[in-house]
């Protein structure tokens, strides 16, 4: 059940997409699919058709074939291969309501880890909060979702050498009845809870879950090696923390019933998100967090290329990370 659940949220965060008609598609401004982007670029991309009105987008279990085609297992491939920002218009097919942010990441504590984890390290990033199916209200059941992409400078229009390193986080697989986008810890091996929205969804999830298990293993747990890479030339030398987690700062609860309002920013009012990693537990399962930075949000955008064109790269399982053991 908890690959199941997991894979509805993966898909959903990483983008699982169903392309649009061309039609639909030429009414967005376009720019090349490339790793070769700055961040003012991509986020200029994703802040240029805001929403005059929030939609309410919806999953559905026919979009995932067409016509004898397994679109979900061919967006799960391109997922997993394509590094690009931005992709030509899609439809993400389980976590199709979104808002993104801009801002900056910044590590501010002694760490044995590499890549942008060291100490001292601060890059641009721009994330996407999303839920996953249908949901966005409070008075839901909600499985929120926080898909981070790391551009490897402070200059906005400086052109990135190397990929962005992209992670997945998830509060709860199977959702939870929290008020609020801030009161939830969002991390890369989240819990897993069983309810009524996961039974009523559950020949949705049965597909994703059987796709996902076709391209990628090891579901229960994202790994974050793209971070500890990130701006490292010398990749013999790499240690990955094996769990990180993501909370809001105490003290910025919004009242709003949809969670994209809540996390709507304005020049008056960022959002801070505290940045903990681990790598042991003890034998009741308990990690042992440290804080390390944080991520200072300066704006923020609910929009058509937020929602249909911003792409994040999934990394896929590998068994030859090394972790901290002390």
């Amino acid at each position: 059940m908890k690959l199941l659940l997991l894979s509805i949220v993966i898909f959903a965060s990483i983008g699982c997409t169903k392309e649009l008609s061309e039609k639909t598609a030429t009414t967005l401004p376009q720019i090349t699919p490339s790793t070769q982007n700055s961040f003012a670029s991509v986020w200029n991309q994703v802040a240029s058709n805001p929403y005059k009105v929030l939609p309410q987008y919806k999953i559905s279990l026919g979009r995932l074939t067409s016509w004898g085609r397994d679109i979900i297992l061919e967006d799960a491939n391109r997922t997993l291969q394509e590094h690009a920002d931005i992709l030509p218009s899609f439809e993400k097919l389980a976590h199709p309501n979104g808002i993104c942010m801009e801002g900056t990441w910044e590590i501010y504590k002694e760490n044995p880890y590499s890549g942008y984890f060291k100490n001292h390290s601060k890059a641009l990033i721009i994330a996407r909060a999303s839920s996953a199916l249908s949901n966005t209200k409070s008075e839901e059941i909600r499985s929120f979702g926080f898909a981070g992409k790391l551009f490897p400078t402070t200059n906005k229009k400086q052109i990135n050498s190397e990929n962005t390193a992209n992670f997945f986080l998830i509060d709860d697989l199977g959702g939870t009845d929290a008020l609020h986008y801030t009161d939830v810890t969002l991390t890369n091996e989240p819990k897993t809870s069983i309810n009524s929205e996961v039974l009523k969804n559950i020949f949705y999830a049965l597909k994703l879950a059987s796709t996902f298990g076709k391209v990628d293993k090891n579901p229960a747990i994202r790994q974050l090696y793209e971070i500890s890479e990130l701006g490292e030339k010398n990749k013999k030398n790499i240690i990955t923390p094996k769990w990180m987690k993501v909370e809001a700062k105490a003290g910025q609860t919004v009242e709003a019933e949809d969670f994209r309002d809540e996390l709507r920013i304005t020049s008056k009012q960022k959002k801070v998100f505290l940045i903990s990693v681990a790598s042991k537990e003890d034998s009741q399962g308990t990690k042992a967090w440290q804080t390390i930075g944080s991520i200072t949000f300066n704006s923020s955008v609910a929009s058509t290329s937020c929602d249909k064109r911003l792409h994040f790269h999934h990394p896929k399982w590998r068994d030859d990370l090394k972790y901290n053991k002390k």
